[in-house]
């Protein structure tokens, strides 16, 4: 689907600057439509499925890119749907492994 995909989060220490604005924006539009700025500080990602089973598997599935990128999401999820909420904690808002977590995700619905 795009770069963002096959890039790795590295560790992000605090006093590294959160992106915002046109970095946000460019970076944003790498990514499906499933995808929402919320104020540059958090990326919100919507989600809907025709079942449990589906909706379960893609949790999951989510769940594991998040171990094995050391970049943790928070999920919310019902019968047939999932939020996914991304965010760098330790600078209080949106780095670039926030847009990699997102891109691997939508590998998924690809």
């Amino acid at each position: 689907m795009n770069a963002l995909a096959d890039k790795k989060c590295a560790p992000c220490e605090g006093g590294t600057q959160p992106m915002t604005g046109q970095v946000v924006a460019d970076q944003l539009s790498e990514l499906s439509n499933h995808w929402e700025n919320a104020n540059d500080k958090k990326l919100v990602g919507e989600f809907n499925f025709d079942n449990y089973y589906q909706t379960q598997a893609f949790v999951n599935a989510v769940a594991y890119i998040a171990h094995r990128e050391d970049h943790h999401p928070d999920i919310t999820f019902g019968y047939n749907s999932c939020q996914i909420e991304l965010t760098t904690h330790a600078i209080g808002g949106l780095s670039e492994n926030d847009f990699i977590s997102a891109a691997k995700i939508d590998r998924l619905i690809d």
